[in-house]
């Protein structure tokens, strides 16, 4: 991969890691001030208990997204980007310009998500 795209690729993989990261922080937040809340209305606690849980839900998932551009930001380090970590083959450039983040090859992916890879993690 030439020198430009990879560059670009890391830019925008540190523009969607701040990015995530203020919404992790803000969810975060808000489920901490959710907590502090004395309110004694049944209606609102379970309110504030389904706010909380989704919050948790959502920032779980942006956590995850987090780590795998955390893991994407070091394959550029080591030059390894682009390149399938199970396989060895290129990962498509469109399937970069689509997820920047992502570690796998589309065949791999799939069988990633039957269960029938090997993950090291």
């Amino acid at each position: 991969m030439d020198k430009k795209k990879l560059k670009a690729y890391q830019d925008r993989l540190l523009a969607e890691r701040n990015a995530l990261s203020g919404v992790v922080n803000r969810n975060e937040d808000y489920g901490r001030e959710a907590d502090t809340e004395a309110t004694q209305d049944p209606a609102d606690k379970a309110s504030n208990s389904y706010t909380k849980e989704l919050l948790f839900s959502q920032s779980t998932n942006d956590r995850l997204i987090l780590t795998q551009i955390e893991e994407a930001l070091q394959r550029i380090e080591d030059e390894e980007y682009g390149v399938c970590t199970n396989c060895g083959k290129e990962i498509l450039p469109k399937r970069l310009e689509a997820l920047p983040w992502v570690r796998y090859c589309i065949a791999c992916q799939e069988l990633a998500e039957k269960g029938m890879l090997d993950e090291e993690e």
